[in-house]
């Protein structure tokens, strides 16, 4: 396999950029309104592992693009899932009243 040239190298940087970039928003939130009752942990689950595959999709491929999206993906959506564990815990843990 031949190595893309630099239009197809900028094209998969700025793809990635964008659907890393994403993420951020949702993360933001997420972290400053502390409410992650609609996170579905089973679906960032899911995703992160999907993205660490990726990660090493790219890794084995010396793809950068591949390999700084799905470094810094992977890492949002691990921050998504250690979020929503922590809000699902206060929740159980918080006292029910009088």
């Amino acid at each position: 396999m031949s190595s893309p040239g630099p239009l197809w190298e900028a094209v998969g940087l700025l793809a990635a950029t964008l659907t890393t970039a994403a993420f951020v928003p949702q993360v933001w939130l997420s972290w400053r309104s502390g409410n992650l009752a609609g996170v579905s942990m089973g679906m960032y689950a899911a995703l992160a592992l999907g993205i660490a595959l990726w990660l090493l999709y790219g890794l084995a491929l010396g793809s950068w693009p591949l390999i700084l999206a799905n470094a810094v993906s992977l890492l949002l959506t691990l921050a998504m899932l250690v979020m929503a564990w922590r809000w699902r815990r206060a929740q159980r843990d918080a006292p029910t009243g009088p």
